[in-house]
């Protein structure tokens, strides 16, 4: 991106901002809520008399979108003919929160909307939104059994602001036969980016003329992968506590473990050990399944997809996120979406309906079958015992890997990921930063360096508009 086209995003950005604060705090017309009311939960007495018709803007696709699609109608089939929810495709996670803010700019936001995991300060700041605890705690419902570690990054002072929906972990995922033709044990993965480094030079396999057929290793050069890479390490991304004990300053992507992560990447694409794909993950992925990279790193909500487009040319498995050396300790920060109610503009029954849908889809067996249909980690830790769930993960045990790895450490700061109202600026500006590195642009420490530079105008500019 541009400087100047940086500086528009920037100016757009705050003013969205801005005008969504306006927007909570004037009237929003007839047969709707409005200010302070508008952001209260409602009984669900109001839902009594005639049904309520609601828009669920997600930004699935494929097996998710089909799953998606499972989930609203089997909500609607039992909701007795109170309420009906329509799922409306919006694109990709940027696309969408892009045609929210303009929505909310418009004053015709849904009544319920899925938003990415980075997003989650901005939609706190927007003040358009019902905060998910207080329908909690009007309903006395019962939300000890979200998994802890999903539930810390939506939550502000301990309280969850929205439900976690998609929930993901970052895994590794390995090519057996490649491991086993190399003489390697897939049973045995590397367990930190040393040992990736080892294995992706025993692993690169080059044909008589000299073509290398399977890289060792290949990933999109994707920001969140740095940032779980980071927390495994058991650093903070943003300050003032991941800016949670305020509003985050500063990004820390420039820190002595990210720009190690850099080096190390840099070292594996000059080696000829791994393969640059640049940072369209849709082409890392593309590579995996095709059989030509025998180590790669991805989110747990591919695994479904992986299985199927795998089927008959070799075996996926998985492994629990490398981290960065043998004495790191820390563990990844989750990934995904989470579901918000919209308030301003949207009707008592409006809301509840909403809340009614949430409710549905944060079950235990709801959620057992999103785990299996998607690959995404179930947010409600009784859908493991869905005999669903069970029969699912006996017959495919790569699903196993990421439910372990999210019970295999407590929450931490640095594993609740950063709340930075520019997050998505800043997932970029740590991608301008590795790219540099990795095509030898820029030397690794300075690259990281320019890239966290880069987005500190932006984070100044976002934190004067909200205070």
């Amino acid at each position: 991106m541009t400087r100047l086209r940086l500086r528009r995003t920037i100016t757009a950005f705050v003013a969205l901002v801005a005008a969504a604060a306006l927007t909570a705090c004037g009237d929003s017309g007839s047969g709707t809520d409005s200010g302070k009311d508008a952001l209260e939960a409602s009984g669900a007495e109001v839902l009594d008399g005639g049904k309520t018709t609601i828009e669920f803007w997600h930004a699935m696709k494929g097996a998710n979108a089909t799953a998606v699609d499972t989930l609203v109608a089997d909500f609607n089939a039992q909701s007795g003919g109170k309420v009906e929810v329509k799922a409306v495709y919006q694109g990709n996670y940027d696309e969408t929160i892009a045609k929210y803010k303009a929505s909310v700019q418009q004053k015709s936001t849904p009544a319920l909307i899925q938003i990415y995991d980075i997003g989650s300060r901005f939609m706190v700041d927007s003040k358009q939104v019902v905060p998910m605890h207080k329908f909690i705690e009007k309903d006395g419902f019962n939300a000890a059994d979200i998994e802890p570690n999903i539930a810390s990054y939506y939550s502000i002072d301990g309280k969850l602001w929205s439900m976690p929906f998609n929930s993901s972990t970052p895994l590794l995922y390995l090519n057996k036969e490649a491991f086993e033709r190399a003489g390697l044990d897939p049973t045995k993965p590397p367990k930190n980016l040393t040992e990736i480094g080892e294995l992706a030079k025993k692993l690169t396999v080059k044909d008589a003329s000299g073509k290398t057929v399977q890289y060792g290793f290949g990933a999109a050069i994707y920001g969140w992968l740095l940032e779980q890479l980071l927390a495994t390490d058991g650093k903070e991304y943003c300050d003032n506590g991941n800016g949670r004990k305020g509003l985050a300053t500063k990004v820390q992507f420039d820190q002595e473990t990210a720009v190690g992560v850099a080096q190390w990447w840099t070292d594996l694409v000059k080696g000829g050990y791994a393969t640059n794909t640049g940072r369209k993950t849709d082409d890392a992925q593309a590579a995996f399944k095709a059989g030509t990279v025998a180590m790669h790193l991805e989110s747990t909500s591919v695994l479904r997809g992986y299985v199927d487009a795998a089927k008959g040319k070799f075996t996926v498995l998985t492994a629990p996120y490398p981290k960065v050396s043998s004495s790191s300790t820390g563990g990844p920060i989750i990934g995904g979406a989470s579901l918000w109610i919209n308030g301003v503009g949207h009707s008592a029954k409006e809301k509840r309906a909403a809340w009614e849908f949430v409710k549905f889809a944060s079950s235990p067996v709801e959620q057992a079958k999103w785990h299996t249909g998607t690959g995404y980690v179930p947010i409600n830790a009784k859908a493991l015992d869905e005999q669903i769930d069970k029969d699912w993960m006996a017959q495919f045990p790569q699903f196993r890997t990421a439910v372990d790895q999210l019970h295999a450490l407590p929450p931490s700061v640095a594993s609740a990921g950063c709340l930075l109202g520019v997050m998505p600026q800043a997932r970029k500006a740590s991608e301008d930063g590795l790219e540099a590195a990795i095509v030898g642009s820029k030397p690794a420490d300075q690259a990281m360096k320019d890239a966290a530079a880069s987005v500190q105008g932006a984070i100044d500019s976002y934190n004067k508009s909200v205070g």
